[in-house]
């Protein structure tokens, strides 16, 4: 597994409780985008040059030397005539129309720390440019380092963090000196469905204000990309999606068909990529793409937003994976796990009616609760099994 941002070396160069961000009011009417250019030109210079070269030979050239007043056509020819044709308003629930809904909602943030410099998404959720991405967009930027955000217009600024949370990867920044953003609309994720249509936003390979489209691939799928030095998981129940995400679309929007971000672009499964002559490259999208679903991060949003240090629901157990579940190594004393009668040995099957196939699946089913809602846990023990309802701990109250 791997994270979609963009790292950038040498020269030689991937809830269903309440928020205050809630849906803003429509964006005024905007004048229509001019096109960029810059680093996509540059990217696809190659294929233009032989674009072009392949159709100089087949195009017919007009003799300018000929008399206009002679207007015989040859037999077999065909006679065409110049033709208007104005640009018709996007259709209602197209990718087009989503995509100029989002794009004025979706920034790319480029990073310069002490291991070096990278780049990614963001998405922008108040007017005075807070914004949301991955903790692992900006994480370099924490000792010292300079994050720089570049918005829809084509303007720039410099952020400054308010808070990360590497359990769930997601960070909240502050941009500096602006106003009048385009907040995106905030959508459920639970209101998903497998097979339904999503489009992705961001900046792979440093292309600002990129869109793929594709559906939803599968829901609760269990990603861990990784731990901290405390041996704390990075995990979360991902959307999967087949819409392309590249290195830079970590952080950018994952929205639904009505344009409401129902998901953060965070990580790509990724094959071997190896070149005939032996070279390595950085790999890219294979139609295994993952977001983290935006209902279970939004109060984590709302405390890095207000400052506060994030929190996270527990059951107050070590565990590791069986063919049954999620078996038990160790349980907290004074947990609610020990409250409940759960021991080690005891292998967790369930939580309320989603079932638990290893360790990474408890971990992301349990942060996609909060700290003091009610679960029942079903487990086994001695093959037989057993069930609670126990209130979840927080991780605040841990040591």
């Amino acid at each position: 597994m791997s994270d979609a941002s963009t790292p950038q070396s040498s020269p030689q160069h991937p809830s269903p409780h309440p928020s205050p961000w809630g849906a803003p009011p429509a964006p005024p009417e905007r004048e229509p985008r001019r096109r960029r250019t810059g680093l996509a030109a540059a990217v696809v210079a190659t294929s233009l040059l032989v674009g072009g070269g392949a159709g100089v030979g087949g195009a017919a050239l007009w003799d300018v030397t000929r008399d206009d007043a002679a207007t015989s056509v040859p037999a077999g020819s065909v006679s065409t005539s110049p033709v208007s044709q104005t640009e018709a308003p996007a259709p209602e629930g197209s990718v087009e129309a989503v995509a100029q809904e989002v794009l004025p909602s979706v920034v790319k943030i480029d990073v310069a720390g002490a291991q070096g410099t990278g780049s990614g998404s963001g998405i922008v959720l108040t007017a005075d440019g807070t914004i949301l991405t991955n903790n692992h967009v900006v994480e370099g930027a924490l000792d010292g380092g300079a994050i720089r955000v570049s918005f829809d217009d084509g303007t720039s600024t410099e952020a400054e963090i308010l808070g990360t949370d590497p359990l769930t990867d997601t960070a909240v920044i502050q941009a500096a000196g602006v106003s009048d953003l385009t907040p995106a609309t905030i959508g459920k994720s639970a209101n998903l469905g497998v097979g339904e249509g999503v489009v992705a936003i961001g900046s792979p390979f440093g292309l600002d204000a990129t869109v793929t489209s594709g559906i939803v691939s599968a829901l609760d799928r269990p990603v861990n990309v990784g731990s901290d030095d405390e041996g704390n998981s990075t995990t979360y129940p991902a959307i999967q999606t087949d819409a392309a995400i590249n290195p830079g679309n970590s952080g950018g929007p994952l929205v639904d068909m009505t344009g409401a971000v129902v998901g953060i672009n965070s990580s790509i499964r990724t094959a071997a990529s190896q070149s005939p002559f032996g070279q390595s490259g950085q790999a890219g999208s294979i139609g295994l793409g993952f977001a983290i679903p935006i209902d279970e991060v939004m109060p984590i949003v709302d405390q890095m937003a207000k400052g506060e240090t994030p929190t996270h629901a527990r059951l107050g157990i070590r565990i590791t994976d069986d063919e049954a579940g999620a078996r038990i190594e160790d349980v907290t004393a004074g947990s609610t796990a020990e409250v409940a009668g759960i021991e080690p040995g005891d292998v967790i099957t369930s939580i309320d009616d989603r079932r638990i196939t290893g360790a990474d699946s408890l971990v992301a089913t349990i942060r996609s609760y909060r700290p003091g809602d009610e679960v029942t846990v079903t487990w086994l023990r001695d093959g037989e099994e057993q069930e609670a309802s126990v209130t979840l701990d927080s991780d605040a109250t841990e040591g």
